[in-house]
């Protein structure tokens, strides 16, 4: 991943951060997730204490590059001369998981059809289809307030989030949390084809709805043949290597 240094006094740790983050914003795009200049994935800087980095608000992910990533405090604020503003609705949500969250070092939202489709629906997501199966029992979900730009919203958020680690916002769209960009890719992936085929289940008929024991025996078995690097690792890094032989601009 990494590349020769090409910000001025700037860690490689932060570097190679803006790297895998700008390889993600790139992949989400090309697998049809990014939504015109809205929508966020958020990272901590691994040696910087307090220190994010996120998407320039006014560009495209397609645009987003290791070198134009703003880096902002907790609060929202830049951390550097970047002249790119930074969505508020895009941070507010992220600042509070990641201020009361040790463990979330990335966050991801999207407003995809799918999985606003079936954050719109009663009952949310159904244990209709082998995606969906891994995720029952994990999934929370938040009544929508409206655009996410009130500090005041973010105990109910963390409370609706109890233990989990995907926070539907009912009416609105997945928030996904992680120890890793390639957690959260992975993750993101199965969701979003869990509620593509859920839609097209739904309009054909009456679904097959699986029981709790098999979903339990599933969710058992589900991680018996782990691939180094730890979960969603290989799968982003096989995306990256594809959106490199695209375009390799985000590196720069």
């Amino acid at each position: 991943m990494a590349t020769a240094l090409k910000i001025p006094n700037m860690s490689e740790a932060e570097w190679n951060a803006r790297l895998e983050l700008a390889a993600t914003y790139r992949v989400f795009d090309h697998m049809g997730w990014s939504e015109m200049i809205y929508n966020h994935i958020s990272l901590k800087v691994p040696d910087e204490e307090g220190a994010f980095l996120i998407n320039p608000y006014g560009l495209h992910f397609s645009e987003v590059k290791a070198s134009n990533l703003v880096k902002i405090d907790i609060d929202g604020n830049k951390l550097d001369d970047n002249p790119y503003p930074v969505n508020k609705a895009g941070f507010t949500q992220h600042a509070y998981f990641h201020a009361k969250l040790p463990w979330a070092h990335a966050i991801a939202h999207t407003h995809t059809t799918a999985t606003m489709a079936v954050a719109s629906l009663e009952g949310g997501l159904q244990p209709i289809n082998f995606y969906a199966c891994n995720f029952i029992g994990n999934i929370a979900y938040h009544d929508f307030e409206g655009v996410t730009v009130r500090e005041e919203e973010g105990p109910r958020l963390l409370e609706s989030l109890g233990d989990k680690r995907i926070l539907m916002l009912k009416n609105h769209g997945p928030v996904i949390m992680g120890k890793t960009l390639g957690q959260i890719f992975l993750t993101h992936w199965s969701l979003q084809r869990a509620c593509e085929i859920q839609l097209a289940t739904l309009s054909m008929g009456k679904p097959v709805v699986v029981p709790q024991h098999v979903i339990d025996v599933h969710q058992r078995d589900l991680n018996q043949v782990e691939l180094p690097g730890g979960p969603g690792a290989p799968d982003l890094a096989a995306m990256i290597r594809k959106i490199d032989k695209i375009d390799s601009s985000w590196r720069e």
